[in-house]
């Protein structure tokens, strides 16, 4: 498979699918540590201090909104998890793998 973190998410516009099942289950092989939760990918993080978890989250907005794709984010003092889908497509897409990627680059 080609690196996710060399692609850019496409805008919802274009059209882009949902993902079929085989393909879900070949992008995740690519993003260690997610997993799959019906329609959705989720990963969990843990960090020192509440300080350093919105620095975290800080950085995961920060490309969120260079790729103009977001996911959800729910912080409790140390711990983030974050939620990818794709809402237009109902489902989820390649997008939602290259989001996954680049956080993994962290």
């Amino acid at each position: 498979m080609e690196d996710l973190t060399k692609k850019k998410c496409v805008p919802c516009d274009t059209g882009e699918g949902k993902l079929e099942q085989n393909k879900v289950k070949e992008y995740l092989k690519a993003v260690h540590e997610w997993f799959l939760i019906g329609d959705t990918i989720v990963r969990e993080y843990k960090f020192k201090d509440f300080k350093e978890a919105m620095s975290f989250i800080n950085r995961v907005a920060d490309l969120a909104e260079e790729e103009g794709h977001h996911p959800d984010i729910f912080v409790s003092y140390n711990k983030v998890k974050l939620t990818l889908m794709t809402h237009a497509a109902g489902g989820l897409t390649e997008n939602d793998f290259i989001m996954a990627a680049k956080i993994n680059n962290f």
